[in-house]
């Protein structure tokens, strides 16, 4: 989920031929069948040339089911590609009732790493990939802790599409009130505390009004500042009396961000409506000047959001805090899962390799990346993506990308399986060098190499990608049961001292099965 309002402009060049496959929608394709009744035909010099059936969910425009990108795929790859799009907003019950019926596309792709991915692997829907991951450059470089949620009784059923695995969101100041009261970066959740207190305070602005605050907050506590993996709400970082790990909503890291916002509400310097507003109004908070300490990520800033705030504070300037160093040593942050959606094979195609291999061609192709200082006309491979330069975009003398309506068809990345490019690391992106703002340009690129400061005391999060039964079922309820009573703490309706109180509430709610489930699950991963 976008912590900001997409913003694309110049920063979508950056992640354009990566996003594009996502960035169609509208209203479900019409004459799609995913049956195996015509699984080939002849190309042009008599070879044989497989179809491929695929499905995919997409945001905006749909592209059609004819068009230019898909007499390029055939004539590259040698695949007739069969596709079907269907909006997001029902891809995941459409795509249920089609894994129901037997008829299963050659190529799925799912929205999430959920119970339904692995019933159906379970149930053999899907072609274990074990040795794909071996033979193809682009598999090989998944991490092992992202491959790993993908296996099922031994095997892996699942690609991952590319997102950052490292960048998480930081806690950001306003840099500029930072010096107008001489005070440092903080480098504790004390000294954080005291920032707060003093932008509420001291006039931090100047304006000789006391008009300001410390901390933005919306509904559900969000964001969740936390300064490291030991702070978490997450990260299954700490572990119970019987040595079982237990997620960080409730943790003792959490009850000390959760004591800190507290005591500042006190103070008022906590947005005061915090429990009624929705994130983009929390947001506006932090983006009108009302108050100076938020987050902040290397990717999907809102420039829009940036020039409101420049507009109203033309001098602001803005800092962030590097992980704070926790009680038991560590300081880093947590993994993030490290995917965004996920690529699936049929079962049926375990009688065609050689269909296999064209596939997974395609899919290779569409994730090998391409450094951004690369990603011009004159590398063959960009622009094959974006359907040719004058054919499916066009640059403006600015250098200003444009390209072509999807509903034209002309642009491949739309149909290839996975256009998701995977970055040998994440600061490979150099996400930061695509802002139009020199501010967010200067902030992101300080974040971007903090991470790489940071990049081995990464938390890796064990029960990242583990479904259970009861997760499955009560997590979603018993994380709204947490944030409510750790609002009401925060607020003053129930006192922090209950936070234990609290915990066994959550427990005995199925939380202790959760963790049950999810340290067996652990340890048989680890096996």
């Amino acid at each position: 989920m976008d912590v900001f309002p997409s913003d694309r402009s110049a920063a979508a060049l950056a992640v354009l031929a990566s996003l594009v496959a996502f960035g169609a929608a509208g209203c479900e394709s019409d004459g799609y069948a995913a049956g195996k009744g015509t699984s080939s035909s002849k190309g042009a010099a008599g070879e044989t040339i497989p179809t491929v059936s695929f499905i995919n969910y997409v945001y905006d425009d749909v592209p059609p089911l004819e068009g230019p990108s898909l007499r390029l795929i055939e004539d590259r790859f040698h695949i007739r590609l069969k596709p079907r799009f269907v909006p997001q907003s029902d891809y995941t019950s459409k795509l249920s009732v089609l894994m129901a019926s037997g008829t299963i596309p050659d190529v799925v792709s799912l929205r999430d790493l959920d119970s339904s991915f692995f019933n159906w692997a379970k149930q053999g829907a899907f072609l274990p990939l074990d040795d794909y991951y071996e033979t193809y450059p682009t598999l090989r470089q998944v991490p092992a802790h992202i491959r790993d949620q993908f296996y099922v009784n031994g095997h892996i059923y699942g690609i991952p599409r590319y997102s950052p695995s490292q960048y998480s969101f930081v806690i950001m100041l306003r840099k500029d009130w930072l010096n107008r009261l001489n005070l440092p970066v903080p480098t504790s959740y004390e000294e954080l505390k005291k920032t707060a207190l003093a932008f509420t305070r001291n006039d931090p602005d100047g304006n000789g009004k006391t008009d300001t605050y410390g901390i933005a907050l919306s509904q559900d506590i969000g964001p969740d500042y936390n300064a490291g993996a030991y702070w978490s709400a997450d990260a299954w970082y700490h572990k119970d009396a019987l040595g079982r790990f237990i997620p960080g909503i409730i943790g003792p890291g959490r009850r000390e961000v959760i004591g800190m916002l507290a005591e500042l509400y006190k103070e008022g310097a906590v947005t005061k409506d915090f429990a009624v507003l929705n994130w983009s109004q929390g947001n506006k908070e932090f983006y009108t000047g009302k108050t100076g300490i938020f987050i902040a990520t290397p990717r999907g800033m809102s420039e829009t959001y940036m020039r409101t705030l420049l507009s109203l504070n033309p001098n602001a300037e803005f800092a962030f805090v590097e992980p704070f160093a926790a009680p038991d040593g560590s300081r880093g942050y947590t993994s993030q899962s490290g995917f965004m959606g996920i690529t699936a094979l049929s079962a049926e195609l375990a009688d065609d390799p050689e269909k296999v291999e064209r596939i997974m061609n395609v899919i290779d192709f569409g994730r090998t990346f391409i450094p951004p200082a690369e990603r011009t006309p004159n590398t063959p491979d960009y622009d094959w993506r974006l359907g040719r330069l004058g054919k499916g975009y066009t640059i403006d003398g600015q250098g200003g990308l444009t390209l072509t309506k999807t509903s034209e068809g002309k642009v491949p990345s739309s149909y290839l399986f996975d256009s998701f490019m995977w970055a040998p690391g994440d600061e490979a992106n150099q996400y930061s060098a695509f802002y139009q703002i020199p501010q967010l340009r200067e902030l992101t690129a300080g974040i971007e190499q903090m991470f790489v400061r940071y990049k081995d005391r990464t938390y890796i999060n064990p029960a990242r990608g583990i479904v259970t039964a009861t997760r499955s079922q009560k997590e979603t309820e018993l994380t709204k049961y947490a944030l409510a009573e750790q609002t009401k703490m925060i607020v003053g309706q129930r006192p922090v001292s209950e936070w234990e109180t609290m915990v066994k509430e959550w427990m005995d709610r199925g939380g202790a099965d959760i963790v049950k489930e999810v340290n067996e699950s652990i340890l048989q991963r680890s096996k």
